[in-house]
């Protein structure tokens, strides 16, 4: 039954969203024409319009947010005034498929279920347990408009798409979702591009062990923890056998820096932005073990993290803080420090650099993992099966 899906993002730019590039691609290959609307790169998906593997891509100019909420409502804002302005000269579409944050994209499917158009919720991220996780000002009178947002978004959604479980029971018992409306479509990544080069013996700096943190950097998102995991590595182990790469930027990218050299790391810690694929395949084929180091908060204990997925990829034993989702999604292929707890988490790190042959079981046990029961072709399926069931409704 495809049509034509017009697919909404905000926080990242496509197809530098890995996991809204694959739904893209796989609607295309299933039938659909797919139009997106999402902001541009500051380095990357610059063009205003470009059609990329027969899919359809409209960016519009969008400043980040920097501070606190006041920063996120203007960017919000300035998204969704944008978003309507392309969305109406796009003309109509079967399915509105939007991608929070922020959970405000039911506006635009509001605006056009007139024309028979059922709106498809992809939720990323639990928005309420972003608010507390990110900016720690407890369930103040923002945080109530959140949730507002939230139950309307619910409210609006023929069907919701669900990145693990944990969010699936979350849709259904705080959304009011049937469970035949809730589908689990699990980010994964496609193990061809997550593909072993041979390894960079340069890329350690000279060092015998390479130690790799791949993901966004923001307040939420632990890089503080794993700076100061690595300085209890140094201080509390005595070790100083390793150099450390931390690909990616974010909000708290420039304090990272900066809290890596209070902390005496600046020579062992390498911060590299956003780089080409080549590059971060390079580094993770010569990584000897990779960081997860997100703390346990309402957000991460319940969310599935793109790195370890990407990390199981390519074979990589992973160090993580105790959470829920982090369990389900690396089983062994990872050693779990106790929430939070920056001393365990530089053990287990010490404790993996010591057995080559535990890091080599764990990579493999993570190969199969992303390769088996959590490859993109079963998430694949289960989108199609989304799409089928919110336009079968009509």
């Amino acid at each position: 039954m495809a049509g034509r899906a017009l697919i909404l993002v905000e926080n990242l730019s496509v197809p530098l969203d890995r996991r809204v590039w694959q739904e893209c691609t796989a609607l295309r290959e299933a039938g659909w024409e797919v139009h997106v609307i999402c902001p541009q790169g500051a380095k990357q998906d610059t063009e205003p319009e470009a059609v990329i593997d027969g899919v359809h891509i409209h960016r519009y100019p969008l400043r980040a947010a920097t501070g606190g909420p006041a920063g996120y409502l203007r960017e919000y804002g300035s998204a969704l005034w944008h978003t309507f302005r392309i969305a109406r000269q796009l003309g109509r579409f079967d399915v509105v498929h939007g991608c929070n944050p922020p959970d405000l994209f039911f506006l635009v499917a509001l605006a056009m279920r007139g024309k028979g158009t059922r709106f498809v919720f992809d939720q990323h991220d639990l928005v309420p347990e972003l608010y507390l996780s990110r900016f720690g000002r407890g369930r103040d009178r923002l945080y109530r408009a959140v949730c507002w947002l939230e139950r309307r978004t619910y409210r609006a959604a023929h069907v919701v798409i669900a990145t693990n479980e944990s969010y699936r029971q979350v849709a259904m018992t705080r959304g009011g979702k049937k469970p035949g409306e809730v589908f689990v479509v699990r980010s994964a990544p496609v193990v061809e591009r997550f593909h072993q080069v041979p390894p960079d013996p340069s890329a350690r700096r000279g060092k015998p062990y390479l130690l790799c943190y791949l993901g966004v950097m923001g307040p939420q998102d632990g890089v503080d923890y794993a700076l100061r995991s690595l300085a209890k590595l140094r201080d509390e182990h005595g070790r100083d056998d390793w150099h450390a790469v931390f690909v990616g930027g974010g909000d708290t990218f420039d304090a990272m820096v900066a809290l890596s050299r209070e902390l005496g790391l600046g020579e062992q810690v390498e911060f590299t932005g956003r780089i080409p694929d080549e590059d971060l395949m390079r580094y993770l084929s010569t990584a000897d073990v990779c960081l997860s180091p997100d703390p346990l908060n309402p957000l991460n204990d319940v969310s599935t993290m793109n790195k370890v997925m990407e990390y199981m990829a390519m074979a990589r034993p992973i160090v993580s803080f105790e959470l829920r989702e982090a369990r389900v999604s690396a089983g062994e292929a990872a050693v779990y420090a106790p929430a939070n707890d920056e001393s365990e988490f530089a053990k287990l790190i010490a404790r993996l650099l010591d057995d080559p042959a535990e890091r080599e079981r764990m990579g493999e046990i993570g190969r199969q993992r992303v390769a088996g029961p959590l490859s993109w072709e079963h998430s694949k399926a289960a989108l199609l099966r989304a799409y089928d069931a919110a336009v079968g409704s009509l």
